[in-house]
Parts: structure tokens; C-alpha cells; sequence
């Protein structure tokens, strides 16, 4: 038997890819051999710890990738705005409406926009009024622990597993 970095068998890490190539979705014999019965729950329950923890830590290491592109991405939008800036600042200057070449061409197009100083000062057929509402859970939980009764609402204790 073929062991990992974190003890995993090498039948788990198998199965686990295979989840992963299917985007997730279980097919009856991937989800045959991850039943567990109670004859194997200590030692399956102990790689699926494992499998887990490895999961769990490539998951980190693609949020920080994710992190990483977003930076990199920020950091060439904000390039462009720059590059494009100084384009405009110069064909204004000069007062060169279009630079053709035989490759590319540069211009300027028009566009409208509506700027709004106030709001509050617009009448009321000029305003669209967005109303949301959406539930207290915070207030709810403490009546519900003091016994009240809210309709369409109850307490739910959940069993979250910790794996350390």
C-alpha cells in the first residue's frame, strides 16, 4: 500500500480523484466504495480524516493562487487605465483625433452619461427605490433560546465534524 504525505491509501486518493474529474457528482460505484460499514469505521474514518486535511489544504493553496491572479490582474487593469490615460492626455493635447497604422487603429468615440449630484433632491418620478428585506437571525436565535414562538422559524442544532 502506497502512502501520501498525510497517510492516505492509495485507493482514497484514487477515489477522490475521480470525484474531482466528475466536478463532485458521485457515481454509484464511487459511491459504493466510500459506504463505510462498522467493521471498517475506524480505519476508513481515519483515511477520509486524512483525505480531508490534504483537500482542505489544497484548497488554501488555491485561494492564495486565486489571490495571486487577482493581484496580477489588478495590477495590469490599472496599467491599462494608465497607458490609456496618457494616450487620451496626449491625442487632446495635440488635438489628433485618430492614429491609424497598419495594424491598429486609435480613436475616440462618443458616449452619454447622466450625473446626479443629489439624490434626495431629484423628484420622485426620477427615483427608483430598491427595498430589501431579509431575516434578523441574530434576534431570532435569542428569542427562540428564551422560548418564544416565531411562525416559520425554529432552532436547529447542527452536528459540524471537526477534524484536527
Amino acid at each position: 500500500m502506497k502512502v501520501s504525505i498525510y497517510n492516505i491509501q492509495q485507493e482514497y486518493l484514487e477515489l477522490i480523484s475521480k470525484i474531482i474529474e466528475n466536478d463532485g457528482v458521485l457515481d454509484e460505484e464511487t459511491e459504493l466504495a466510500l459506504t463505510i460499514n462498522k467493521d471498517q469505521l475506524q480505519s476508513k474514518s481515519e483515511s477520509y480524516a486524512y483525505v480531508i486535511k490534504q483537500m482542505d489544504a489544497e484548497c488554501d493553496i488555491i485561494d492564495l493562487e486565486i489571490k495571486r491572479l487577482q493581484q496580477c490582474k489588478k495590477v495590469r487593469e490599472n496599467a491599462i487605465e494608465r497607458l490609456k490615460a496618457t494616450l487620451t492626455y496626449a491625442m487632446n493635447t495635440f488635438e489628433v483625433p485618430e492614429i491609424k497604422t497598419p495594424l491598429i487603429k486609435i480613436n475616440f468615440r462618443k458616449s452619454e452619461s447622466v450625473i446626479v449630484m443629489d439624490v434626495n433632491d431629484l423628484p420622485a418620478e426620477y427615483k427608483v427605490v430598491k427595498v430589501t428585506e431579509q431575516a434578523d437571525k441574530v434576534k431570532i436565535k435569542d428569542a427562540l433560546k428564551k422560548g418564544e414562538q416565531i411562525l416559520g422559524c425554529e432552532l436547529v442544532i447542527n452536528q459540524n465534524i471537526q477534524i484536527k
